[in-house]
Protein backbone atom coordinates (compact mmCIF):
# COMPACT_ATOMS: atom_id res chain seq x y z
CA UNK A 1 0.00 0.00 0.00
CA UNK A 2 1.22 3.60 -1.00
CA UNK A 3 0.18 6.27 1.51
CA UNK A 4 0.37 9.99 1.88
CA UNK A 5 1.12 12.76 4.47
CA UNK A 6 -1.17 13.01 7.23
CA UNK A 7 -1.61 16.63 6.93
CA UNK A 8 -3.97 15.81 3.83
CA UNK A 9 -7.29 14.35 4.27
CA UNK A 10 -7.06 12.28 2.43
CA UNK A 11 -3.43 10.44 1.91
CA UNK A 12 -2.48 7.69 -0.89
CA UNK A 13 -0.59 4.27 0.16
CA UNK A 14 0.68 1.35 -1.26
CA UNK A 15 0.45 -1.92 -0.28
CA UNK A 16 1.72 -5.04 -2.42
CA UNK A 17 1.18 -8.98 -1.88
CA UNK A 18 -0.77 -8.70 1.36
CA UNK A 19 -2.61 -11.88 1.16
CA UNK A 20 -5.65 -11.26 3.42
CA UNK A 21 -6.69 -8.35 1.48
CA UNK A 22 -9.07 -8.96 -1.58
CA UNK A 23 -7.01 -6.24 -3.65
CA UNK A 24 -5.23 -6.57 -6.55
CA UNK A 25 -1.73 -6.97 -5.92
CA UNK A 26 -0.56 -4.02 -6.12
CA UNK A 27 -2.98 -0.79 -4.78
CA UNK A 28 -2.63 3.15 -4.73
CA UNK A 29 -5.32 3.34 -1.58
CA UNK A 30 -6.47 6.40 1.16
CA UNK A 31 -5.30 6.23 4.20
CA UNK A 32 -8.37 4.83 5.79
CA UNK A 33 -8.42 1.61 3.25
CA UNK A 34 -5.04 0.61 4.11
CA UNK A 35 -4.92 -2.83 5.90
CA UNK A 36 -2.38 -5.44 6.81
CA UNK A 37 -2.66 -8.85 7.94
CA UNK A 38 -2.27 -9.48 11.65
CA UNK A 39 0.04 -12.53 10.65
CA UNK A 40 2.22 -10.32 8.86
CA UNK A 41 5.74 -11.05 10.39
CA UNK A 42 6.48 -7.71 10.42
CA UNK A 43 4.04 -7.47 12.70
CA UNK A 44 4.15 -10.57 14.81
CA UNK A 45 8.68 -10.66 14.88
CA UNK A 46 9.37 -7.23 13.47
CA UNK A 47 10.97 -9.64 10.41
CA UNK A 48 11.14 -6.58 8.02
CA UNK A 49 13.40 -3.53 6.82
CA UNK A 50 12.94 -0.13 5.99
CA UNK A 51 13.57 2.60 4.14
CA UNK A 52 13.18 6.41 4.20
CA UNK A 53 13.68 8.83 1.03
CA UNK A 54 13.88 12.78 1.23
CA UNK A 55 11.71 14.72 -1.02
CA UNK A 56 12.90 18.51 -2.15
CA UNK A 57 11.15 20.17 -4.77
CA UNK A 58 9.20 17.51 -5.60
CA UNK A 59 12.54 15.04 -6.47
CA UNK A 60 13.83 12.03 -4.53
CA UNK A 61 17.29 13.06 -2.26
CA UNK A 62 19.55 10.45 -2.58
CA UNK A 63 17.26 7.32 -3.91
CA UNK A 64 20.13 5.47 -5.67
CA UNK A 65 22.17 4.85 -2.42
CA UNK A 66 18.87 4.39 -0.17
CA UNK A 67 17.99 1.08 -2.71
CA UNK A 68 21.38 0.24 -2.32
CA UNK A 69 21.14 -0.10 1.07
CA UNK A 70 17.74 -1.75 1.02
CA UNK A 71 19.29 -4.46 -1.14
CA UNK A 72 22.15 -4.85 1.29
CA UNK A 73 19.51 -5.67 4.17
CA UNK A 74 17.17 -7.98 1.75
CA UNK A 75 19.51 -9.66 1.62
CA UNK A 76 20.81 -9.93 4.97
CA UNK A 77 17.84 -11.13 6.57
CA UNK A 78 17.09 -13.39 2.95
CA UNK A 79 13.74 -11.34 2.48
CA UNK A 80 13.07 -11.36 -1.03
CA UNK A 81 12.16 -8.41 -3.18
CA UNK A 82 9.01 -7.24 -3.56
CA UNK A 83 8.53 -5.98 -6.99
CA UNK A 84 10.94 -4.97 -9.62
CA UNK A 85 13.53 -2.06 -8.97
CA UNK A 86 11.86 0.18 -12.15
CA UNK A 87 8.53 -0.18 -10.27
CA UNK A 88 9.57 0.37 -6.80
CA UNK A 89 11.02 3.41 -8.23
CA UNK A 90 7.61 4.23 -10.01
CA UNK A 91 6.04 3.87 -7.06
CA UNK A 92 7.86 6.53 -5.07
CA UNK A 93 7.69 9.19 -7.86
CA UNK A 94 3.69 8.32 -7.98
CA UNK A 95 3.12 8.54 -4.42
CA UNK A 96 4.86 12.19 -4.35
CA UNK A 97 2.48 13.07 -7.46
CA UNK A 98 -0.49 11.94 -5.54
CA UNK A 99 -0.04 13.35 -2.83
CA UNK A 100 1.72 16.67 -3.96
CA UNK A 101 4.44 16.20 -1.85
CA UNK A 102 6.49 18.78 -2.65
CA UNK A 103 8.90 18.48 0.62
CA UNK A 104 9.28 16.13 3.39
CA UNK A 105 9.34 11.89 3.01
CA UNK A 106 8.73 8.55 1.23
CA UNK A 107 8.34 5.91 3.94
CA UNK A 108 8.99 2.24 2.24
CA UNK A 109 8.69 -1.06 4.58
CA UNK A 110 8.99 -4.43 3.48
CA UNK A 111 8.29 -7.42 5.84
CA UNK A 112 8.56 -11.30 4.69
CA UNK A 113 4.76 -11.34 4.47
CA UNK A 114 1.89 -13.07 6.24
CA UNK A 115 2.23 -16.74 7.69
CA UNK A 116 1.16 -18.61 10.45
CA UNK A 117 3.42 -17.47 13.42
CA UNK A 118 6.73 -19.84 13.31
CA UNK A 119 10.17 -18.39 13.99
CA UNK A 120 11.37 -20.41 11.12
CA UNK A 121 10.97 -18.58 7.69
CA UNK A 122 7.59 -19.52 5.87
CA UNK A 123 8.46 -21.35 2.72
CA UNK A 124 5.62 -19.83 0.69
CA UNK A 125 5.21 -16.63 1.99
CA UNK A 126 4.85 -13.37 -0.19
CA UNK A 127 6.52 -10.19 0.74
CA UNK A 128 4.57 -7.26 2.10
CA UNK A 129 5.41 -3.65 0.51
CA UNK A 130 3.94 -0.46 2.24
CA UNK A 131 5.04 2.88 1.42
CA UNK A 132 3.32 6.79 2.10
CA UNK A 133 4.27 10.25 2.53
CA UNK A 134 4.98 12.47 5.23
CA UNK A 135 4.91 16.15 4.50
CA UNK A 136 7.29 19.03 6.33
CA UNK A 137 10.26 21.43 6.01
CA UNK A 138 13.48 19.85 5.75
CA UNK A 139 15.51 22.88 4.32
CA UNK A 140 13.52 25.67 5.93
CA UNK A 141 14.60 23.69 9.45
CA UNK A 142 14.50 26.39 12.20
CA UNK A 143 17.10 24.02 14.48
CA UNK A 144 19.63 24.35 11.68
CA UNK A 145 20.08 27.60 12.76
CA UNK A 146 20.15 27.49 16.40
CA UNK A 147 21.44 23.59 17.10
CA UNK A 148 20.31 21.06 18.86
CA UNK A 149 20.41 19.58 21.91
CA UNK A 150 22.05 16.29 22.08
CA UNK A 151 22.22 13.79 25.76
CA UNK A 152 23.62 10.19 25.98
CA UNK A 153 21.69 6.85 26.77
CA UNK A 154 22.77 3.30 26.75
CA UNK A 155 22.76 1.43 23.41
CA UNK A 156 20.28 -1.46 24.09
CA UNK A 157 19.90 -2.88 20.21
CA UNK A 158 21.03 -6.19 18.60
CA UNK A 159 24.49 -6.78 17.24
CA UNK A 160 23.41 -6.23 13.40
CA UNK A 161 22.61 -2.40 13.41
CA UNK A 162 24.23 -2.20 9.76
CA UNK A 163 20.67 -3.76 8.55
CA UNK A 164 17.70 -1.30 8.60
CA UNK A 165 15.37 -3.11 10.32
CA UNK A 166 12.13 -2.21 11.91
CA UNK A 167 13.53 -3.43 15.32
CA UNK A 168 13.11 0.12 16.37
CA UNK A 169 12.24 0.07 20.36
CA UNK A 170 15.42 0.53 21.98
CA UNK A 171 15.95 3.33 19.28
CA UNK A 172 12.34 4.61 20.63
CA UNK A 173 12.59 4.58 23.92
CA UNK A 174 16.47 6.63 23.61
CA UNK A 175 14.12 9.05 21.53
CA UNK A 176 11.83 9.38 24.42
CA UNK A 177 14.38 10.04 26.95
CA UNK A 178 16.05 12.68 25.02
CA UNK A 179 12.78 14.16 24.94
CA UNK A 180 11.70 13.84 28.39
CA UNK A 181 15.50 15.49 29.15
CA UNK A 182 14.76 18.67 26.88
CA UNK A 183 16.52 17.37 24.12
CA UNK A 184 16.04 16.25 20.57
CA UNK A 185 18.07 13.68 20.13
CA UNK A 186 19.99 11.08 21.83
CA UNK A 187 23.27 9.54 20.99
CA UNK A 188 23.71 5.56 22.20
CA UNK A 189 26.95 4.57 24.07
CA UNK A 190 28.29 0.99 24.16
CA UNK A 191 31.71 0.33 26.01
CA UNK A 192 32.28 3.72 26.35
CA UNK A 193 31.92 4.68 23.44
CA UNK A 194 29.51 6.71 20.90
CA UNK A 195 28.17 4.50 18.31
CA UNK A 196 25.34 6.82 16.59
CA UNK A 197 22.15 8.67 17.17
CA UNK A 198 18.90 6.67 17.20
CA UNK A 199 17.64 8.31 13.60
CA UNK A 200 21.04 9.71 12.86
CA UNK A 201 25.20 9.18 12.50
CA UNK A 202 27.00 11.28 15.08
CA UNK A 203 30.20 13.44 14.33
CA UNK A 204 32.44 15.32 15.90
CA UNK A 205 35.29 18.45 14.62
CA UNK A 206 38.39 18.78 16.53
CA UNK A 207 41.10 21.10 15.37
CA UNK A 208 39.62 21.15 11.64
CA UNK A 209 39.06 17.30 11.46
CA UNK A 210 35.47 15.51 11.29
CA UNK A 211 35.74 12.62 13.42
CA UNK A 212 32.88 9.75 13.27
CA UNK A 213 32.53 6.12 13.84
CA UNK A 214 33.96 3.93 10.73
CA UNK A 215 31.40 1.40 9.43
CA UNK A 216 30.89 -1.95 10.84
CA UNK A 217 28.02 -4.29 12.54
CA UNK A 218 27.73 -1.51 15.10
CA UNK A 219 25.97 1.39 13.04
CA UNK A 220 23.86 1.94 10.16
CA UNK A 221 25.46 3.15 6.95
CA UNK A 222 23.42 6.41 6.58
CA UNK A 223 23.22 7.07 3.09
CA UNK A 224 23.58 11.35 3.88
CA UNK A 225 26.69 9.94 5.44
CA UNK A 226 27.81 8.80 2.37
CA UNK A 227 27.19 12.12 0.65
CA UNK A 228 29.09 13.95 3.32
CA UNK A 229 31.69 12.15 2.76
CA UNK A 230 31.89 12.51 -0.98
CA UNK A 231 31.39 16.65 -0.42
CA UNK A 232 34.19 16.20 2.15
CA UNK A 233 36.23 14.47 -0.30
CA UNK A 234 35.58 17.06 -2.95
CA UNK A 235 36.49 19.95 -0.66
CA UNK A 236 39.70 18.71 1.07
CA UNK A 237 37.79 18.52 4.20
CA UNK A 238 39.70 15.40 6.61
CA UNK A 239 37.26 12.92 8.14
CA UNK A 240 38.80 10.50 10.54
CA UNK A 241 36.91 6.95 10.72
CA UNK A 242 37.33 5.91 14.69
CA UNK A 243 35.13 5.59 17.79
CA UNK A 244 35.01 8.90 20.23
CA UNK A 245 33.67 9.14 24.18
CA UNK A 246 31.75 11.55 25.25
CA UNK A 247 34.11 12.98 26.81
CA UNK A 248 35.76 13.63 23.97
CA UNK A 249 32.28 15.13 22.57
CA UNK A 250 32.15 17.23 25.05
CA UNK A 251 35.36 18.80 24.41
CA UNK A 252 34.68 19.19 20.52
CA UNK A 253 35.05 22.34 18.28
CA UNK A 254 31.96 21.62 16.76
CA UNK A 255 28.97 18.87 16.80
CA UNK A 256 26.85 17.44 14.11
CA UNK A 257 24.13 14.33 12.80
CA UNK A 258 23.20 13.70 9.72
CA UNK A 259 19.98 11.89 8.49
CA UNK A 260 17.51 11.61 5.56
CA UNK A 261 14.92 13.78 6.89
CA UNK A 262 17.53 16.69 8.66
CA UNK A 263 20.52 16.23 5.79
CA UNK A 264 23.22 17.99 8.10
CA UNK A 265 22.19 19.56 11.64
CA UNK A 266 24.36 21.28 14.17
CA UNK A 267 24.61 20.09 17.50
CA UNK A 268 24.89 23.16 20.39
CA UNK A 269 24.34 21.29 22.90
CA UNK A 270 25.67 17.41 25.22
CA UNK A 271 24.42 16.86 28.00
CA UNK A 272 24.15 19.65 29.01
CA UNK A 273 27.25 21.10 27.97
CA UNK A 274 27.43 23.98 25.57
CA UNK A 275 29.65 22.79 22.54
Amino acid sequence: FFFSSRRRITRYISVTGVQTCALPICAYLSEEQGTVSIFDRGFLFADGVYEVTAVVGGRLVDYEPHMERLERSLRELRLAWPCGKDELRAMHLELVRRNGLAEGLVYMQVTRGAADRDFKFPKDARPTLIAFTQAFSILDNPNATTGIKVVTVPDLRWKRRDIKTVMLLAPSLGKQEAYERGAQEAWMVEDGFVTEGTSSNAYIVKDGKVITRGLSNSILAGCTRHSLFRLARERGIVIEERAFTPDEAYGADEAFLTSASQFVMPIAEIDGRRI
